[in-house]
């Protein structure tokens, strides 16, 4: 109600993906490889949580009523909706990758491995994957609750850290486990005894009472294809890799992960607006397994980094342009 009716509703959703990505650059200045909360506390000022706090605060409530506002001022469109759920899909790897600086990599005592952070990261992302997939089938989006509380826990924990500081994540909290730790339990308890299942669930429902969207199981199977190929091919990227690539380059690698996910899964969104067939493989899917293939195999030697910055610019380039057109 208080939202001036002359501002467009796209404006807030893109207002909120702004204040993410300035959140995200300001904490990489500070913390570029994730080793500032660990080794240095006092690296990143206390006005950066605080300001960080702010920032997700201010993105989760333009996300949640940007849709609101684009119906009371009659101006709904598939416009607004691709926009809405094309971003989210890039913001959701951000707000992941942002939280990292907070409890900082392994340094031997304390922080959790870059290894535990790629899963951490895959997960959160296979629960956005699932939900997109669900309404690709059923027609209906279904948000779990978890994305709520995800983005309370992400506000409580930085005005933590800036009202406590980043200690607060070095010392036990009961039993000898960590905070890092007890997030982690719940994240994999919740994505795999209720994300997933509720999916699932919802997809049953949906078939049997003879609404599903698609009539084959190899439709409705379709869009899982080029996000879990994706996944292979990374991890091999990450397990295999001869110069370690993870620990090298984590805050890029990630990125990396972020980005070519969310341009595999805005094809999905806009496959299940328009009701028409994903394509099998993404295009991403071929030069990233050449590059895999070229590092696990020893004939990047030394230049495995660069070539991994050259392919984050090429696909982030990429999926920028995309959003561009699409919206055009």
């Amino acid at each position: 109600q208080i939202v001036p009716l002359w501002i467009a509703p796209n404006l807030l959703t893109f207002s909120g993906f702004v204040m993410i990505l300035v959140n995200y650059f300001l904490i990489s200045f500070y913390d570029w490889d994730y080793t500032a909360s660990g080794t240095s506390p006092g690296l990143v000022p206390t006005w950066v949580w605080l300001f960080s706090a702010f920032t997700t605060f201010c993105a989760y409530a333009l996300d949640s009523i940007d849709g609101k506002h684009a119906r009371r001022t009659q101006s709904s469109s598939p416009l607004g909706e691709l926009f809405d759920h094309g971003l989210d899909s890039w913001a959701t790897s951000i707000f992941v990758l942002s939280f990292f600086s907070v409890c900082s990599r392994d340094n031997g005592k304390t922080g959790v491995s870059v290894y535990t952070m790629y899963i951490y990261l895959s997960i959160v992302l296979f629960n956005f994957m699932c939900s997109h997939w669900e309404k690709y089938n059923t027609g209906v989006l279904f948000l779990p609750w978890g994305y709520d509380l995800s983005q309370v826990v992400l506000i409580a924990a930085y005005l933590l850290t800036g009202l406590v500081g980043v200690e607060v994540w070095q010392k036990p909290l009961l039993f000898g486990y960590y905070i890092t730790d007890v997030l982690v339990i719940l994240l994999i308890g919740f994505s795999l005894l209720l994300s997933f299942p509720q999916t699932l669930y919802n997809i049953h429902r949906a078939h049997l009472k003879k609404t599903l969207k698609n009539g084959s199981l190899y439709e409705g199977l379709l869009p899982l294809v080029s996000p879990l190929l994706l996944f292979v091919l990374l991890t091999v990227w990450v397990v295999l890799s001869p110069g370690n690539i993870l620990a090298k380059q984590p805050r890029l690698f990630l990125w990396m992960v972020g980005v070519t996910f969310s341009n595999v899964i805005c094809k999905v969104i806009v496959c299940q607006m328009s009701s028409t067939r994903p394509e099998l493989l993404h295009w991403f899917l071929f030069p990233l397994a050449l590059v895999v293939y070229a590092a696990i195999s020893g004939l990047l030697g030394w230049a495995e980094e660069v070539v991994l910055a050259a392919f984050t610019a090429l696909v982030t380039a990429a999926h920028v342009h995309y959003g561009i057109c699409v919206v055009r």
